[in-house]
């Protein structure tokens, strides 16, 4: 059954991959992405490792993915000016997609497998400790320098982004905190005597 299944899993996984880039509209897109992250959860799951399949989910699907569906549902596409843009570059990403094709199979073609994986990989954590207890003390102690390095580097590039696309419009009425703060309580209200009948 777990050999079963690791293919049912393997095989959308690379379907799903693979739709993804040749679909037209970008919402089956992003369908398609959604089937791989969940096919991809599974084969985590298969291979012992509950909690990244859990953040896999959790992360990439509960909010990249739905995000991008969002997006893309949102933005006014035009499809036919897509198309001619994706087949004006046909030729260079056909050039790019044969020479990936051409290291992979180099890459297999030397790929010998080590005696000792399958002992190493039965022995990933310690026994007396969940596999999740074990990532958090290698991420947590082992690798605390980098992963704090990596969300700094994440909230820079947030922070850049937000630089980068902030737009100061003139023609937009902003609220003024220091000018609201500073001003004359004596003037900010204007008193009118009005006659009985005489309207404003």
């Amino acid at each position: 059954m777990s050999v079963f299944a690791f293919y049912l899993f393997a095989i959308s996984v690379v379907t799903g991959g693979f739709f993804t880039v040749v679909s037209r509209n970008p919402v089956h897109s992003v369908l398609w992405l959604i089937l791989a992250f969940l096919s991809s959860a599974g084969l985590f799951v298969l291979l012992g490792a509950e909690f990244v399949a859990m953040l896999l989910i959790i992360v990439y699907v509960g909010a990249v993915a739905v995000l991008f569906l969002f997006v893309v549902m949102m933005l006014d596409i035009d499809f036919a000016e897509l198309k001619a843009e994706m087949a004006k570059y046909m030729p260079l990403a056909l050039l790019i997609a044969l020479v990936i094709l051409m290291q992979f199979v180099i890459a297999f073609g030397a790929w010998e497998t080590n005696a000792a994986a399958e002992g190493l990989r039965a022995q990933i954590t310690p026994v007396d400790r969940h596999n999740t207890e074990a990532l958090g003390l290698i991420l947590y102690d082992d690798y605390f320098l980098l992963f704090q390095l990596s969300g700094l580097i994440l909230l820079v590039a947030m922070i850049g982004a937000i630089v980068l696309t902030l737009r100061h419009r003139t023609d937009v009425k902003r609220q003024d905190v220091v000018a609201q703060m500073m001003r004359d309580p004596a003037k900010a209200m204007e008193l009118k005597d009005i006659k009985p009948g005489q309207g404003l």
